[in-house]
């Protein structure tokens, strides 16, 4: 860690110069990264940020808006500090107009009251700088060799902060940007003690650089993350300012942990891809033999051979309108998929199979009943998925051999179209618990279901159109309250007289008598399969 403005004021060469401090004194924790003398007046060009600057002045100018200009463009490349000796160029006191723009800036302004050897100065705050540097190197290579193997193990974000604590002999805890501990290690402390009022006590501590130092709460602070997606932080508790070492060890681990997760995501990204190969083969018939897709699974641990198959699709409910929020939604869901199959002790091929849906192969054995299996997935996915849109959990036929997994496939995509638009609530979805409706989806490309739904309900369709009504609403309303007038009125918001006179203009337009069952059910189903057709062109 380097030294601050507070530190180089502390040292035995600077405080013989009798220092005082006339600007920017909540500045003096600013880092000093080099000490510079210079007595010209446009040294900023020559600055590269951090160095802390000494000068008697006598080659400053005298007009005031040039000293001024000369702060200010200290400031501007990232001075750490001035430090101004009096007795040649300004006898007693610095001019008014430098010390307000230097407090204006932040740039902390230091006068010496008494002549003193600039190159003592340098020399104590070099020597400190190179020390603290030297010191961070050993420390550096001795975790080196600890944090490289932790790294190539994979160890879990428990195992890191074990070392931590072991290598620093204090409590460590890694949180998340929530402020919430994701793991603790106490180093023999009280654990209740430590996490009291954690996320209050976490949130008042918030350090402008990435590893820093709290002095208020003794916690040094480092920030984990990698390729700029910052995600939690790793605190070391200190009882004293930390060392060094103590520094190099905190952002070791982080590293540690930032690489952790990289490589779980990435493993994972991974075997999403490679699972989601293995059935858009199977589904395209990219094999050529059965039993080279049956290999592919058992390399990736998910045997299909000799079981029953069970195809699944899963759609969000919310439709995904941009491309890459989609993407991200649909990744997440199959990560979250593929965890529920792993908690249900259930393998599975789980990928995304297009923008909308993910696929699942789920292999059981040959006297487990697809039922259970089936419940018991829904209900973990639900369970894990909790921060993402609702979906539907579909399933085709259970199948005997890879060859029939496409028409198992293909099933459970219809499935989910239909139950997608309307929900019901159930963990999952088979053919037979659509019924009519699932029949009419089934059959909403052919020509003969679209010339019936046109024949009943064609004259409806062209007077609303043309008049900007809503009598196909009504009709609906009207069938879908069992044919109860009083409750249709009701969930139309309208009054029965009105909504009386509405169901007259039906039956005129439409030519038929609204009280007999045979043709309210022709109705009822010229309005399913006409719900089909437009869904399927959205």
């Amino acid at each position: 860690m380097l030294p601050t403005i507070a530190d180089v004021l502390a040292l035995e060469t600077v405080r013989r110069g009798n220092p005082r401090v006339v600007a920017g004194a909540d500045r003096l924790d600013s880092k000093v990264r080099w000490v510079h003398v210079g007595e010209i007046v446009d040294i900023a060009h020559l600055l590269r940020g951090g160095e802390l600057v000494l000068t008697t002045g006598v080659a400053l100018p005298e007009d005031p808006e040039k000293l001024v200009a000369y702060i200010a463009e200290l400031s501007s490349v990232g001075a750490s500090g001035l430090i101004v000796e009096l007795g040649r160029r300004f006898v007693t006191e610095l001019p008014r107009a430098v010390v307000r723009s230097a407090e204006e800036h932040g740039l902390p302004l230091i006068v010496l009251g008494r002549e003193t050897p600039f190159v003592q100065i340098t020399e104590s705050v070099h020597a400190r700088i190179i020390d603290i540097q030297l010191e961070e190197l050993r420390a550096s290579e001795q975790l080196h060799e600890v944090f490289t193997e932790l790294s190539v193990e994979g160890a879990s974000p428990g195992e890191v902060l074990t070392q931590v604590a072991r290598l620093s002999n204090r409590p460590v805890l890694l949180e998340n940007l929530a402020h919430q501990v994701l793991a603790c290690e106490s180093a023999g402390r009280d654990t209740g003690a430590l996490l009291a009022g954690w996320e209050t006590r976490s949130r008042a501590v918030a350090p402008a650089e990435r590893t820093a130092y709290d002095a208020a709460s003794g916690w040094l602070v480092t920030t984990v993350g990698a390729r700029g997606q910052d995600w939690g932080r790793l605190i070391l508790l200190c009882d004293v300012p930390p060392s060094p070492r103590d520094l190099v060890l905190a952002e070791r681990a982080a590293t540690t942990l930032a690489l952790g997760r990289l490589l779980e995501r990435h493993q994972e990204s991974l075997e999403r891809q490679a699972h989601g190969t293995i059935i858009t083969g199977i589904l395209t018939h990219a094999y050529a033999d059965p039993d080279e897709a049956a290999a592919r699974a058992r390399a990736v641990g998910v045997p299909l051979t000799g079981r029953k198959l069970v195809s699944v699709v899963i759609r969000p409910t919310d439709p995904i309108e941009q491309a890459l929020d989609g993407q991200a939604q649909l990744g997440e869901l199959a990560e979250a998929t593929a965890a529920a199959c792993r908690d249900a002790r259930l393998p599975a091929l789980v990928g995304a199979l297009d923008q909308d849906r993910v696929g699942v192969l789920l292999p059981l054995p040959p006297r487990t009943d697809a039922e259970p299996a089936l419940t018991t997935l829904a209900e973990r996915l639900r369970a894990l998925w909790k921060h993402g849109a609702a979906f539907v959990l579909a399933a085709g036929s259970v199948v005997e051999s890879i060859k029939d997994v496409r028409r198992s496939f293909l099933e459970a995509e219809q499935v989910a179209d239909v139950a997608v638009r309307q929900p019901d609530g159930r963990p999952f979805y088979r053919l037979p618990d659509l019924r009519l409706r699932g029949l009419l989806h089934l059959l909403r490309d052919d020509a003969r279901l679209q010339t019936f739904a046109e024949r009943e309900l064609g004259p409806l369709l062209a007077h609303d159109a043309q008049r900007g009504g809503d009598l196909t609403r009504i009709l609906r309303v009207y069938l879908d309250a069992g044919r109860n007038k009083a409750v249709a009125a009701q969930k139309a918001h309208l009054s029965r007289p009105a909504f009386y006179d509405r169901l007259r203009r039906l039956e005129r337009i439409l030519e038929t008598d609204l009280d007999d069952v045979e043709s309210c059910m022709s109705l009822h189903v010229a309005l399913l399969a006409l719900e089909s057709f437009r869904r399927e062109t959205r």
